[in-house]
């Protein structure tokens, strides 16, 4: 954790909405006029899309049925470490990017599935803004979690998740329901041990749950809305948080456990906005004052 450099973590799995929370980060960011250097997670993985295919094949040949991006084999994390290090001590670090598709390839200059190359952080930055898979990710080798000063939880309760997973999947980038069932399977135990232990290292948890039927994910036709969900946010340490103000403020809102409120799905904007807008301004006083 830094004073001078502060590091906000966004981590969640892949379908889990951790792009939507970002969208909230950076109408933060911009009313409040803080510089920003963003970082992807998808850009520290270790194979580009044709690599990771080709890879995932030479496991499932020896026998591995679970090589996934959700392992550390398959990702830079002892990079993502050093990134986070080297920006609490300096400012500064190395990134990338990595293009998903036709319209992301267009604006990075290289071909769908590749990665930029490796370049410096834009300089005299107020925060660093990570999002993705492992930004609280802890083994034995690495210890990410350590060096970010606020890191946030996206965990949609897991068949809401994977109904996100397939439609967006199979509706956005082209995937058959079969295939993108198979990567659920493939990616199921780096998921229980290395994507489940980062949100017990989370400052804060929201978690979204359906109020309609999401039983059977494998055969939904729509992702529930935000008026046919609830979100629990989990707060790891409690202590000041000022529940009544945010139960008052946010319609609908109740407290389900000492350091829990429960909100309407379509209230999360601005549950965001409450609780996240005073724990940024605390991070860039602190930076300005170091």
């Amino acid at each position: 954790m830094s004073a001078k450099h502060p590091i906000i973590s966004i981590t969640g799995s892949s379908g889990a909405g951790t792009s939507s929370v970002k969208a909230t980060f950076e109408q933060i960011f911009r009313r409040e006029r803080i510089e920003v250097a963003y970082v992807e997670g998808d850009s520290f993985h270790r194979y580009d899309r044709e690599e990771m295919k080709q890879t995932m094949q030479d496991a499932q040949a020896r026998g591995n049925h679970n090589f996934s991006h959700f392992g550390p084999g398959a990702n830079l994390l002892g990079d993502l470490e050093r990134l986070f290090r080297e920006y609490g001590e300096t400012g500064s670090g190395q990134y990338r990017h990595y293009a998903h598709d036709e319209n992301e390839a267009a604006v990075y200059g290289v071909e769908p599935g590749k990665f930029t190359p490796w370049r410096e952080l834009p300089p005299n930055t107020d925060i660093l803004f990570y999002e993705g898979l492992h930004g609280a990710v802890v083994t034995d080798e690495v210890n990410v979690a350590r060096y970010a000063d606020l890191k946030i939880g996206v965990v949609p309760v897991i068949n809401l998740e994977w109904t996100q997973k397939l439609l967006r999947d199979r509706d956005s980038r082209g995937y058959t329901t079969e295939a993108v069932t198979e990567t659920i399977l493939r990616r199921m135990h780096d998921y229980v041990h290395y994507i489940c232990p980062q949100f017990s290292e989370t400052d804060l948890n929201f978690q979204r749950a359906a109020t309609v039927d999401t039983s059977n994910p494998f055969v939904a036709r729509s992702i529930p809305t935000p008026d046919e969900s609830i979100v629990v946010i989990r707060f790891r340490n409690p202590r000041g948080v000022d529940f009544p103000y945010l139960v008052t403020m946010i319609a609908g809102s109740w407290m389900s456990r000492a350091n829990s409120i429960v909100i309407p799905g379509n209230k999360l904007d601005l549950a965001m906005q409450l609780i996240l807008t005073p724990r940024i301004l605390t991070l860039v006083k602190r930076q300005k004052g170091a």
